[in-house]
């Protein structure tokens, strides 16, 4: 295959990495803590955790999960949001020689039940937020061990004390639970843990390291299969892609990253967590980004370089009032990811922090990174970019044929970052690997030939009308730029005539925007067919908690 991209790589930036490098992500994860260990990992609520500090804490967690009996390549299930507890328990858990399954804290039973299920979770790290989710499905599952955690345990006294009131007794967020038995404290498991042996594990590139399942947002969610070479391999691509941004950065100052992607995420997984783990950065722990105004009052006293959201998080924060209460001064580099990047926003971001969205793109099951645009980019493409360092892309016809540059077609990728399969789904496996280890990503694109891909949309939200293709990433995009427009969805709807026409689902950010004014802008700016033909407007669209929005659950409803 020509790699056609390579020629407008940027300066420094490797054709190929290097993925024996390390043998797995323990050995990764371990030369970090020593590594780096005087630096902070994370910050908390105002509070530090030095990468000393994240040693210590897994190492005993390590050896109290060692010591309820579980062997080699048994999985253990985390839900929790963003706390320090959160890496504490990926590291110990990896560390120990298990399987890391990530959980949506805001799963209803059913979801759960089946994630826990499906992956044989044998213990689960989770907040008392949630427990109560967990208490209505625990009779069903073969989780069995359970260490229960609290905002509040890594904070210090009386911090630590006062936060857990607040939260328990003041917000009331702990709703009632019961477990059983079969709970342990968060701290108490650590304590037990620094009286145990901790024997560290022996694991290879080839094992196991993470069950990452997909959002769900196209069907069952299903687990894949990240090896310890799948995400080595992608947090070693991101650190070469991301270094003609971080040269700008003074060289005695720490990397600091907003964390406001949920690390149970991949994109935050590996793009914040693993990342800073192996480079040494720091991480300001966003719990909950959605409580704007709290986040930023975190974010405002601190220094930061780095920003990876979603189009949605980037949206909110530009328009709200508390914006330019943040210093943005030393921000080299804003990865934008998980959804399309809207072209207004990314305007708006340009204009207000003088640091362009430099768009990316991945799946679960590619640990995730894939492409990325040039981060010494100076404005919004409006592309996902070239394939990282030693990734393959092509576009597919539904007959898996490769078609010529310009043509719409299946993204397929290929490189060390593409998962093993679906956990326990040879048949599923089956439907998404070429003979010739390409994986079919079920989105469509169109590869130019400078080697720049530009997203078209889900395979499956193309709407169909009178034989014409409507992408819902165009409409979107065009209808967002209308002024007073905050965000919409685009999605089909049965028509007898058409079979499908556009319907149009918009969150105002000016209140007397009417039916009528949308439609006369869409006249101006979107051809015949692909106008919407039924607008309707809403206080808010639902999403995913990373904040892609769920084009799937509006057509459900719709069909009810």
């Amino acid at each position: 295959m020509e790699k056609t991209w390579l020629k407008n790589y940027p300066e420094g930036v490797p054709a190929e990495i290097d993925i024996g490098r390390y043998p797995s992500l323990v050995a990764l994860l371990d030369e970090g803590l020593r590594k780096h260990a005087s630096r902070t990992a994370y910050t908390f609520m105002g509070k530090p955790m030095t990468f000393a500090q994240l040693d210590q804490q897994s190492a005993a967690l390590a050896g109290y999960l060692q010591s309820l009996g579980l062997v080699p390549g048994d999985r253990v299930a985390i839900m929790l949001p963003n706390v320090p507890q959160y890496p504490v328990a990926v590291a110990a858990i990896l560390r120990a020689g298990y399987v890391v399954v990530n959980v949506n804290p805001l799963y209803t039973p059913r979801e759960l039940e089946h994630q826990l299920k499906d992956s044989g979770a044998k213990a689960i790290v989770i907040l008392e937020n949630f427990a109560t989710t967990l208490g209505k499905v625990l009779a069903n599952v073969p989780t069995r061990h359970v260490i229960l955690a609290a905002m509040g345990d890594l904070l210090g006294f009386p911090k630590g004390a006062i936060v857990n009131y607040v939260v328990r007794k003041v917000k009331k967020m702990v709703p009632a639970y019961d477990l059983g038995s079969s709970a342990v404290r968060f701290n108490d498991a650590l304590a037990r843990g620094r009286a145990k042996p901790f024997t560290p594990a022996r694991v290879g590139p080839d094992d196991i390291a993470v069950l990452q399942y997909t959002g769900g947002t196209t069907g069952v969610s299903k687990g894949a299969v990240l090896l310890h070479r799948n995400l080595v391999a992608n947090i070693l691509q991101s650190e070469a892609w991301y270094q003609p941004a971080l040269k700008k950065i003074p060289g005695n100052e720490q990397i600091v990253t907003v964390c406001a992607l949920p690390l149970y995420h991949i994109f935050g997984f590996t793009t914040n967590m693993m990342l800073s783990m192996h480079m040494g950065g720091a991480n300001i722990l966003i719990v909950n980004p959605r409580d704007l105004p709290a986040m930023f009052k975190d974010i405002r006293r601190e220094k930061f370089h780095s920003f990876p959201a979603v189009n949605t998080l980037f949206n909110a924060m530009v328009n709200h009032p508390d914006f330019a209460s943040v210093d943005w001064s030393s921000l080299v580099i804003s990865v934008g990811g998980g959804m399309a990047v809207q072209s207004a926003t990314a305007k708006q971001w340009l204009e207000k922090t003088g640091c362009p969205i430099v768009e990316g793109y991945g799946l679960s099951e590619t640990s995730p990174s894939v492409t990325c645009n040039p981060v010494d980019s100076t404005s919004f493409s409006g592309n996902i970019g070239l394939p990282l360092p030693s990734t393959e892309i092509k576009m597919l016809d539904d007959a898996g044929d490769e078609l010529p540059v310009g043509t719409p077609g299946e993204i397929a990728v290929r490189g060390p970052q593409v998962m093993a399969g679906y956990w326990q789904r040879p048949d599923e496996t089956a439907k998404v690997m070429t003979p010739d280890g390409f994986f079919r990503t079920g989105d469509i694109g169109i590869l130019d030939d400078r080697g720049f891909t530009r997203i078209v949309d889900r395979k499956k939200d193309m709407i169909l009308v009178s034989g014409f293709n409507v992408y819902p990433n165009e409409v979107e995009d065009v209808v967002t730029q209308m002024p007073g427009v905050l965000e919409c969805a685009a999605i089909g709807v049965a028509d007898p005539k058409a079979g499908e026409v556009v319907k149009l689902v918009i969150v105002r950010k000016d209140p007397s925007i009417t039916e009528a004014a949308v439609r006369t802008y869409c006249e101006a700016n979107l051809t015949g067919y692909k106008r919407p033909r039924v607008i309707e407007f809403r206080n808010e669209l639902p999403k995913t908690p990373v904040g892609k929005i769920l084009r799937r659950e509006l057509r459900d409803k719709i069909a009810a």
